[in-house]
């Protein structure tokens, strides 16, 4: 085989990502293997530097989020007290028998967090910063996003089907079993070994189980929602094949949708 670059060098590596033979000077080092400069966004030398501009103040979507998680909790903790709270506070939290008259619920449920208390807020910071650290690099900017806000959709709808009609659900942890199923997808995809992810995924959703006041409903939609985005991104990595994959994503979604109006239809 030879590289698909330079026809004239003999490789023996692929593109995890396209599957496209590289040679060693079109290797670009990634988390999950090698990548070919046009996965990368460039050569290793061009990686590189953006890696050390990234680090020196290039704003990561993972950080984008972790921020607005904040910025949404910050009123939830110290406005409890203010006239307008109960109002803020109902069109952010999730209900679900309450959808039909606040859908955008199913969506900004996923950046509120429990105000009585800082700590669930940073527990779910701290797994989005993990996951998110991991996953971003090997998706880019526009399909991690697409994957984080699928994934917190998809976790809204297991709310929306498993949940208490009058059950109040907020965090980000739907989004971030996402992360975490979509990661061990890749890994698996991509030949990596894959145990340890799936071991930690079984030992948070039982976790969630026996724990009181916590989602577990949110935790399965957005675990299921990662995983098939995260499906989809693997079956369609070839650049040809990018139509294909938004047409994909796009069918998911309404997917969720449609399953979100069918349920909230059997409310009224």
């Amino acid at each position: 085989m030879v590289c698909y670059r330079h026809p004239d060098r003999e490789a023996s590596v692929r593109c995890q990502r396209c599957e496209r033979y590289i040679c060693p000077q079109c290797q670009v080092e990634s988390s999950v293997g090698f990548l070919c400069p046009e996965c990368a966004g460039g050569t290793q030398r061009k990686v590189t530097m953006q890696r050390t501009r990234f680090s020196r103040g290039s704003t990561s979507i993972t950080t984008l989020l972790i921020a607005i998680n904040v910025l949404v909790w910050l009123p939830e903790y110290f406005a409890k007290s203010a006239s307008w709270w109960v109002d803020y506070m109902s069109q952010i939290v999730l209900m679900p028998a309450n959808v039909v008259n606040a859908p955008w619920t199913l969506v900004t449920s996923g950046f509120a967090h429990d105000w009585s208390s800082p700590l669930h807020l940073a527990v779910n910071m701290y797994s989005l910063f993990i996951f998110g650290q991991a996953v971003e690099p090997l998706l880019g900017r526009a399909r991690y996003l697409a994957l984080y806000m699928i994934a917190l959709l998809a976790g809204g709808v297991g709310v929306l089907w498993l949940g208490a009609p009058t059950g109040q659900t907020v965090g980000a942890s739907g989004a971030i079993f996402g992360l975490m199923g979509a990661y061990a997808v890749f890994l698996r995809t991509l030949g990596q070994p894959s145990g340890q992810m799936l071991g930690l995924i079984a030992f948070n959703l039982v976790f969630g189980f026996i724990s009181t006041g916590i989602s577990w409903e949110g935790h399965i939609g957005g675990l299921v929602g990662g995983g098939i985005v995260a499906w989809i991104y693997a079956q369609t990595r070839k650049p040809q094949q990018r139509n294909l994959q938004v047409l994909a994503l796009a069918g998911f979604m309404i997917v969720l949708v449609v399953a979100a109006v069918i349920r909230v239809g059997q409310f009224s």
